[in-house]
């Protein structure tokens, strides 16, 4: 029949992922529960494992379950790619090269260390060979980046250190893959050659992206900012990042290391932050349909049968990875309670060791009943992460703590933001500046960002009022956020919002005139200043005094005039006292 809709596959898979997250989200968010759980969960529900084991007997179960769960993986690789572009875009190369020291120092050692130390173990406690056991070791010794960055951030010093050793692990992602297939049983020497040729191709494309983005991107950006289309602003935010994957990948490197040299390149750009607020939803589904796939691999049958070896070997590798960790994060000089609480949280094995199990699986190192274990092992711990991250800040608030990690740049200090990036807001940049305050400002318009940043000003490109702008530029630790924009509508709602979310913050907001002013006082603002009204004030003091009236009684009547329109916008506005009105020459109240 002509128009009718058939329920396919794809369709059907599609629904159950769209109402997972649809219910998922809210019901947790409403009690305070990170969303990961209850996607690994709803993986684990409509797995073929869990009701998809029923739909032989039971046919409707077919449209409330995942029919072929490896379809979604391309889905899951995209969820990793758009989270390694988003933890690029939090990044910059000035701040990646002053974690240089984190990222191949601590990076490194946790990685050798576990994965050493864990074959070494397998080895001689359960009889493997050592190719089998380093491959196992190493697949453990990984940590989960799609889990433990969204819980811990990169601007904490947790997030600062578990950073560091995920940049690490995910460069040596290949690099391992490639030697796992040299050192298989039937290799011929391929995969060493294969590895050099990969190193070199890699290292050519890299720089190609490194160039061709430096000039191309803010270019690219700029046009579509001045279009003024999220659509065009989204599509070309896509572009960047699947070309850049696409590329690292068609010579062999993994598609996240495109991924995050994207983010680092638009980190660079005035461009960024629009760019996170536009990709955040796209990064959140897809990497919910991440996690569930990690749900749909648990098998409760084959756990329940293993419970107590599972058990035994799930706790062991978490109780290991912790303790070296949090070893080697104490002996660089991270606080006791940072190494306690990031030891914790890194313990977990991580959606790497999948893959790496499956590498060594096909090329006969490890054995596939093995591997199943391991997998499960791995399943287990990837669901456990968010209460082992609870754990974990538990036990660091316990501990006594020495010195912090370093900052990793000035971003991390508490700033000024100043919205509106136009001749008031410049001036009140360069009174910040003269008095040594940080600050930062964001403009919706992309000439005004590129004039502001050529004339040395901190600016960043972005809309103060929609999404979390503001909160990615640090709003909450802000000292003050200065509205200079000339659009009244937009800053009452901004001052509204703003305060709603923070009622301590210092809010000083321009205001057009004395009715605005009491609509943003209204609306919660600490300080209104009317333009018009100054600018009056001041051109009847110079006009008065330069016709021969007196200095004395000039400045008088000025602080008069300005006394009744303090006591109309406390009327007005619905204030408890007189609000706040300064000139150069003296101060009303």
């Amino acid at each position: 029949m002509a128009g009718e809709l058939t329920l396919s596959p794809f369709l059907s898979d599609a629904l159950v992922i769209l109402g997972s997250a649809g219910i998922v989200i809210p019901v947790f968010a409403r009690f305070r529960i990170t969303p990961i759980i209850g996607f690994i969960l709803i993986g684990v529900l409509v797995g073929p494992y869990g009701l998809g084991s029923l739909v032989e007997r039971i046919p409707w179960l077919y449209h409330f379950t995942i029919s072929n769960p490896e379809s979604l993986t391309p889905f899951a690789d995209f969820g990793i790619v758009l989270l390694l572009f988003a933890i690029g875009l939090e990044l910059s190369f000035n701040r990646l090269w002053q974690m240089r020291k984190l990222v191949f120092g601590l990076g490194a050692l946790e990685l050798l260390i576990i994965g050493t130390s864990l074959a070494g173990f397998l080895a001689l406690a359960l009889g493997m060979t050592v190719t089998a056991a380093l491959a196992l070791g190493f697949a453990l010794a990984f940590s989960s980046t799609a889990i433990v960055l969204p819980i811990s951030g990169t601007r904490t010093p947790v997030g600062r250190a578990a950073l560091s050793m995920l940049l690490f692990e995910d460069i040596m992602i290949v690099p391992i893959i490639f030697i796992l297939g040299a050192l298989a049983p039937n290799a011929q020497g391929e995969g060493w050659e294969g590895l050099i040729e990969t190193l070199w191709q890699g290292a050519l494309v890299i720089t190609v992206l490194l160039v061709v983005g430096r000039l191309a991107l803010p270019r690219l950006f700029a046009q579509a900012a001045r279009t003024k289309s999220p659509e065009l602003f989204l599509s070309a935010s896509l572009l960047v990042v699947i070309g850049a994957s696409l590329a690292t990948a068609l010579v062999g490197l993994s598609p996240i290391v495109g991924a995050l040299i994207a983010g680092l390149l638009i980190a660079e750009t005035e461009y960024h932050t629009e760019v996170e607020l536009i990709m955040e939803p796209f990064k959140g589904l897809a990497l919910g349909v991440f996690l569930i796939t990690v749900g749909m691999s648990i098998n409760l049958a084959e756990i329940s049968a293993q419970i107590g070896l599972i058990t035994f070997a799930v706790v062991g590798v978490l109780a290991f990875k912790a303790l070296v960790t949090g070893v080697l994060l104490r002996l660089m000089g991270a606080r006791r309670g940072t190494a306690a609480e990031t030891g914790v949280l890194m313990s977990s094995p991580s959606e790497t060791t999948l893959i790496v199990l499956a590498a060594a699986t096909s090329a006969l190192v490890v054995d596939a009943e093995t591997a199943r274990f391991w997998q499960t092992v791995t399943a287990i711990g990837l669901t456990i992460t968010p209460l082992l991250a609870r754990l974990g800040a538990m036990l660091g608030r316990q501990v006594d703590g020495a010195p912090q990690l370093p900052a990793a740049d000035d971003t991390d200090t508490a700033r000024t933001i100043i919205v509106g990036g136009g001749r008031v807001g410049r001036l009140v940049a360069d009174m910040m500046h003269t008095h040594g305050k940080p600050y930062v400002m964001i403009d919706t318009n992309p000439d005004l960002v590129t004039a502001a940043k050529r004339d040395g000003y901190r600016a960043t490109f972005g809309d103060a009022a929609r999404g979390d702008a503001l909160t990615r530029l640090g709003v909450e630790s802000a000292p003050a956020v200065v509205l200079t924009m000339d659009e009244p509508v937009l800053a009452q709602r901004l001052v509204s919002k703003l305060r709603e979310a923070y009622s301590d913050l210092l809010i000083v907001a321009r205001a057009r005139d004395p009715d605005h002013a009491a609509a943003l006082y209204r609306a919660g603002a600490s300080h209104a200043v009317p333009e018009t009204l100054e600018a009056s004030l001041q051109l009847s003091e110079a006009v008065l005094v330069d016709i021969g009236v007196a200095m004395g009684p000039v400045i008088a009547s000025i602080h008069a005039k300005r006394d009744e329109f303090r006591e109309q916008l406390e009327r007005d506005g619905g204030l408890s006292e007189k609000p706040k009105l300064r000139t150069s020459r003296g101060t009303a109240g």
